[in-house]
C-alpha cells in the first residue's frame, strides 16, 4: 500500500463524516421546500405519511447523500493529487 493511500485513509474518513452531516442539513433544507410544509421530513414508520411521500423522502435522502459524497470524495483526492502529485488509490 502506497504512502500517499495510508496517509488519504484517515482522511477519507473524516471527509465522509463531513459529507454525511453536510447532505443531512442540506437534504432538511430541500425537504423544506419540496415536502409538505410542516418541515419534517417522514420516517419510514410515520403512520400519518402515505407510502408515496416516505419513498420520495427517502429516494430524495439518498440522492443528496450520494451526490455530496461523491463531491467531497472527488474534492479530497484532487486535493491529495495536488499536495503529492499522485491520485490516491
Amino acid at each position: 500500500m502506497s504512502g500517499v493511500r495510508l496517509a488519504y485513509k484517515p482522511m477519507g474518513v473524516l471527509f465522509g463524516i463531513g459529507a454525511g452531516a453536510l447532505a443531512g442539513v442540506l437534504f432538511k433544507q430541500v425537504w423544506k421546500l419540496v415536502g409538505d410544509g410542516d418541515g419534517d421530513a417522514p420516517h419510514a414508520t410515520d403512520e400519518e405519511r402515505g407510502w408515496g411521500e416516505v419513498l420520495a423522502a427517502a429516494a430524495l435522502q439518498g440522492a443528496i447523500f450520494a451526490v455530496v459524497k461523491a463531491a467531497v470524495d472527488r474534492g479530497g483526492a484532487v486535493g491529495v493529487r495536488r499536495l503529492t502529485g499522485r491520485w490516491p488509490e
